[in-house]
């Protein structure tokens, strides 16, 4: 499960757990911790955000989500929200920190296990954080003077000030893949097929006997649903895309083509 801050990674996040066929969901913030156990997750995600841990209008959430003990990962506003939550300090300094940095591990097992050191990692936050948490520890250090990543004691709980979902940090597929199966004990056996079969599965029980009319913009979207919702119903399902004059050159004969192939 993946509580969206209001990070613009958000869908990347989930895009980057799918890739090593493991199901992704991405929840709101304010989702209760007991539809969350509902769903039987085998771990949470806290994604980063544009806002401060201090703001009035920050994101609000089940502050039951911390004290929970599915493995979790806090990634920038999540690794703040982690870090004040359990005791430690968040400050601004006025001066964010934006692009490539460089990390050094301090601990190199269990997140950080076969990473370099020093790696190639990308920031992109305001607030940054001054002291950690009573018995947690150190896993790495920036080439900036930051706290870029965190544990508690036996990390089952880890953050990074980092990204690690975005290309541009080096080994983030590794970090990921550290959290995903030697810390959460994730198992890789989810499909894109699966969630085809899924998701018809879910259209029909929601159909009914029922017909839909399905409006689609030419985008990869609506695309994917129109065809989802025609293996699931066949013909009680009519797809309509409306030609106004602003697509791309050929992108309306593109689509029904696709559409009725």
């Amino acid at each position: 499960v993946i509580l969206d801050f209001g990070s613009q990674y958000t869908q990347l996040i989930a895009r980057r757990i799918r890739e090593q066929n493991v199901y992704s969901e991405i929840l709101p913030p304010e989702t209760s911790l007991n539809k969350i156990l509902n769903r039987e997750p085998a771990a949470m995600i806290l994604s980063g955000g544009p806002s401060s841990v201090y703001e009035k209008n920050a994101p609000k959430f089940d502050s039951q989500i911390l004290k929970t003990d599915l493995p979790t990962l806090g990634i920038c506003y999540g690794f703040h929200l982690l870090a004040q939550h359990q005791g430690g300090k968040v400050e601004s300094t006025g001066k964010g920190e934006y692009g490539f940095a460089e990390i050094s591990a301090d601990d190199s097992t269990g997140l950080l296990e076969g990473i370099s050191s020093p790696s190639r990692v990308w920031m992109s936050h305001g607030d940054r954080v001054s002291q950690i948490p009573d018995g947690w520890h150190t896993l790495a250090h920036s080439s900036n003077g930051v706290v870029a990543a965190i544990s508690n004691e036996d990390q089952t709980i880890v953050a990074t000030q980092f990204h690690p979902e975005v290309s541009h940090t080096a080994e983030g597929e590794t970090i990921l893949r550290n959290f995903l199966f030697k810390i959460a004990d994730c198992v890789p056996k989810w499909t894109v097929r699966n969630f085809i079969q899924e998701q018809i599965e879910v259209i029909r029980k929601q159909v009914g006997d029922g017909k839909v009319l399905v409006g689609v913009s030419g985008g990869v979207d609506s695309t994917v649903v129109a065809a989802l919702l025609h293996k699931a119903i066949g013909d009680r399902s009519t797809a309509v895309l409306i030609d106004h004059g602003l697509l791309r050159k050929e992108e309306a004969k593109t689509c029904t083509n696709a559409l009725k192939d």
